[in-house]
């Protein structure tokens, strides 16, 4: 794990760099005030005024900042040192209080105290992740009573599919949880493409089941309360997918898999 970690934590430390010039995060739009949150946690978590939030996995800080700019009390977390300096910059520069934590999620609880009311994370998290019962118990230690967890990912399914040379969607990679972990190569990320002069970035994943996610969650004695599953993503997963009026990205006719998924769980 030492090894992959140290990848990982170096490879989101470059994509910072890349990504805070990158049109995909629109930084200087989010400077004018534009939010850089999604429709869909637009409408799933609303009730944020005046209200503690634990954002873990927050890359640089837009989508914590964004529920501060809304009325929360925010913490955003992180294990990327890059990423975490540049959200306390930008909190800073546009006056935005937060406060941020470079750490990861297992050791969290010696880095930060406290409990919050809120704790969430979005996008592309999960897979970044080995050990989710004590990501699960991590996310309990921090909940106050009665309390709730939002999160919203990549599906699963979606995750184990690929478009091969002949355009054709094919199962390329595991559906449930192998302690290897899949070993991924590209340059530039999926925020900021890179051509054939960028250097080639090597990083680990491992994907979670569906039944695996629910489990580490009530494991940890939180309690469901909602599980949606969504036949659009927040981009381009895949060729010739189109983007709506709406921001989101949709094949032409209704896939026959989910792209997306989000649940809540409560802490009683």
């Amino acid at each position: 794990m030492k090894t992959e970690l140290a990848t990982n934590q170096q490879l989101w430390n470059d994509w910072t760099d890349l990504h805070e010039t990158s049109d995909f995060y629109d930084l200087p739009g989010f400077k004018a005030g534009k939010s850089s949150l999604r429709p869909i946690e637009r409408a799933e978590l609303t009730d944020v005024v005046s209200r503690s939030l634990l954002h873990l996995q927050c890359h640089f800080g837009l989508d914590t900042l964004s529920w501060a700019r809304d009325g929360a009390v925010v913490t955003g977390v992180d294990f990327s040192d890059r990423s975490i300096a540049l959200a306390q910059a930008l909190s800073a520069e546009l006056s935005i209080p937060a406060t941020f934590v470079c750490s990861g999620i297992e050791h969290l609880p010696d880095a930060l105290s406290g409990q919050f009311e809120i704790v969430v994370s979005t996008y592309g998290v999960l897979p970044w992740l080995r050990d989710l019962p004590r990501w699960a118990e991590v996310i309990a230690h921090f909940l106050k009573p009665g309390g709730i967890f939002y999160l919203v990912d990549d599906h699963p399914v979606m995750r184990t599919l690929r478009m091969n040379e002949q355009g054709e969607l094919i199962v390329a990679s595991p559906y449930f949880f192998t302690p290897e972990p899949s070993r991924m190569a590209a340059r530039g990320s999926y925020a900021a493409p890179g051509d054939a002069q960028t250097p080639l970035r090597e990083w680990y994943i491992w994907n979670h089941s569906l039944g695996e996610i629910l489990a580490a969650l009530i494991g940890a004695g939180l309690q469901i309360e909602f599980l949606h599953e969504f036949p659009f993503a927040m981009r381009a997963k895949f060729p010739g997918m189109e983007r709506g009026e709406d921001g989101v990205w949709r094949f032409s006719q209704p896939p026959a898999f989910p792209l997306l998924f989000s649940l809540q769980v409560r802490k009683p």
